[in-house]
């Protein structure tokens, strides 16, 4: 199971490197599928591949031509690291099935953002520059990540492309910041309230590896893509975690 985790690790971190996604989106659903292990065990092992996927493609983009809005991305940062924290809060008070909700909530937003993508040259998008709007809707991203525990997702590139009119490859270099903040204050408090799960070290250490080996493979990919390309890519991906959560829905039920 080690080597098929590594390699899930590798090829997840590529794609979320690529598309900005961040790899968790594609982690969590696979984990669920044939793991056989617990969400909370997952959660835990797909934020820290998808953190050290993150701080490697950060440190790795840090002289791409594609920059970084810090004035509207650092206030989603904070906002994400606020709901990164209640976002975790939120999944150790859940009592009920997390399995299936994760999964149908997976579903509805991977299915809404398929409907933007269609819909996507008719919808006008805005130009949000207000600290505080910035702020609250990295909120809404940092929860919704931390308590599925996918990192960041489709979500977020909807999001920047609807309310920052980013390009492609634009959402995606800022989803991966807005990701590493938020995935960074999910574990440290994972670890502040003792609530790490006991997973194997040897697995987890190798899917951390694999996170940085995709973010560098990831990388090097989409420095040759165009924005149009990448679109392509991500709609292409988006079809397959739409079949990849229907399936684990009905496994769940």
């Amino acid at each position: 199971m080690s080597i098929i985790s590594f390699l899930i690790a590798i090829i997840a971190s590529t794609i979320g490197s690529i598309s900005g996604i961040g790899g968790g989106i594609i982690i969590k659903p696979v984990m669920d599928a044939i793991s056989g292990l617990s969400p909370n065990i997952i959660n835990f092992m797909s934020g820290c591949t998808v953190l050290s996927m993150a701080v490697s493609s950060y440190i790795r983009n840090l002289k791409s031509p594609i920059k970084l809005n810090y004035k509207t991305t650092l206030w989603l940062a904070l906002g994400a690291c606020i709901g990164g924290y209640y976002g975790k809060v939120l999944f150790s008070a859940f009592t009920g099935n997390v399995k299936l909700v994760q999964s149908i909530i997976l579903l509805i937003i991977n299915l809404l953002v398929m409907l933007y993508l269609v819909k996507k040259s008719s919808i006008k998008t805005l130009h949000t520059r207000n600290f505080v709007i910035c702020t609250i809707i990295g909120l809404v991203l940092g929860v919704s990540s931390s308590f599925l525990g996918i990192g960041g997702g489709p979500i977020n590139i909807v999001v920047l492309s609807f309310f920052f009119s980013m390009s492609a490859k634009e959402t995606a270099r800022n989803s991966l910041f807005v990701i590493l903040f938020s995935q960074f204050t999910s574990l440290v408090t994972t670890f502040a309230t003792h609530s790490v799960p006991e997973v194997d070290m040897f697995t987890l250490v190798i899917m951390c590896i694999g996170g940085v080996v995709g973010s560098i493979i990831g990388s090097m990919i989409a420095s040759k893509m165009d924005d149009k390309m990448t679109d392509k890519f991500f709609a292409i991906l988006l079809v397959f975690l739409i079949l990849l959560n229907i399936y684990n829905v009905v496994v769940a039920f």
